[in-house]
């Protein structure tokens, strides 16, 4: 069939004479050789239709840079209870979680010996006193005998040394007392600050000597958290500066604290240096221990933001490619400081609140392309 075909044409030019088929071909090149009258239209190329996610908006928001931070909660106030005196447990009054107010009392030791030694203490100072006594009226007698030449000088003289030893031997008599005293007082165990119990080490029963921990309590109201940053960042951290951190367990919250202390040396093994963070009273709800991570903002302002994979820089000069009049266009920008944290970038040149630009692979399309972002 094609071979009759190319046979047949082939004839028709032989037979045909030149000007006939000159005329031919040109109605052809006209009617599109197709005998239909529309003229050829050049097609628009169609949109490359660009996901939601491969699009950003530029904004005008708060933008912040520093060190990054990591550590934990530590009440600054705490206290270890410990046993003052040896002996039997016979009571505990609180329990862990509990709040407690200065002075409460916390436990009671067995205090029977040491009640014993407190009485024959003061018994043995009353004896001391009453042998003052008796040494003293001594004395007087002794100084009218020896004023009347009845008594030599040195009787008054022994007598003088007896009123001595009296009062010496009283003295003695109540430190003994007051010592008997404290232990018996030491046998109340009280809270030496107020707080929430944090830990309760001993109950009823035990047999504790002196220096065991019974209980340990924290000052919710104290809390601060210890940190640490790398040390090639430590040069922009200054005592005062303002940081932003949130708590593990409180992710949907972030707690605001300012650099308080900074450590002179660095950890010998990580090379991070220690910092301490004051917290501001209103944040009692935090717990002692739970890890924080944050920033120390030492750059903060307002300014134009995108995300950082919005920025090309391969060229040399930062560029982004912004959708405008549903086509494609290469922007060349300036940028600022970049939130390492968020991944964001400020935009000082180029932009405008609200431009839109492609993010991601998406920036690689030729501008002039039109695009179309989908939902």
């Amino acid at each position: 069939m094609i071979l009759s075909t190319k046979r047949s044409v082939h004839m028709w030019r032989r037979s045909t004479p030149m000007g006939l088929l000159v005329l031919v071909l040109g109605a052809c090149l006209t009617a599109g050789c197709n005998g239909e009258p529309d003229e050829i239209e050049a097609a628009s190329p169609a949109p490359i239709q660009i996901g939601a996610e491969s699009v950003a908006r530029a904004t005008r928001e708060e933008i912040r840079t520093g060190p990054l931070v990591s550590g934990q909660l530590v009440a600054e106030r705490n206290a270890t209870v410990r046993a003052e005196a040896g002996g039997s447990v016979v009571q505990t009054t609180l329990e862990a979680g509990q709040p407690v107010r200065k002075g409460t009392v916390l436990a009671r030791i067995d205090a029977r010996d040491l009640a014993d030694n407190v009485s024959s203490s003061e018994v043995a100072v009353r004896s001391a006193e009453n042998a003052l006594e008796l040494a003293r009226s001594e004395l007087r007698r002794t100084e009218a005998l020896v004023a009347g030449g009845a008594l030599a000088q040195r009787d008054l003289e022994g007598a003088r040394n007896t009123v001595a030893n009296a009062e010496s031997q009283l003295a003695a008599a109540k430190a003994r007392t007051s010592t008997a005293q404290a232990q018996l007082g030491n046998t109340v165990v009280r809270a030496p600050i107020g707080g929430v119990i944090s830990a309760k080490t001993v109950n009823t029963g035990d047999v504790v000597t002196p220096g065991t921990a019974l209980y340990t309590i924290i000052d919710p109201t104290s809390m601060r958290l210890e940190a640490s940053v790398p040390s090639e960042q430590i040069g922009s951290v200054r005592v005062g500066l303002p940081v932003q951190f949130t708590v593990r367990g409180y992710q949907a919250q972030s707690f605001t604290g300012r650099v308080e202390r900074i450590s002179p040396s660095a950890d010998p093994v990580t090379r991070q240096v220690p910092i301490w963070i004051s917290i501001p009273k209103g944040n009692e709800g935090l717990i002692a221990g739970l890890y924080a991570e944050g920033r120390v903002e030492t750059e903060l302002r307002q300014a134009i933001v995108v995300p950082g994979n919005a920025i090309d820089a391969t060229t040399g000069t930062p560029a982004v490619t912004r959708v405008r009049d549903g086509r494609a266009e290469r922007v060349e920008v300036k940028t600022g400081i970049r939130d390492g944290d968020t991944e964001r970038v400020e935009i000082t040149a180029g932009l405008a609140d609200g431009d839109m630009v492609l993010v991601g692979a998406a920036r690689g399309v030729t501008p002039g392309t039109p695009v179309a972002v989908g939902r």
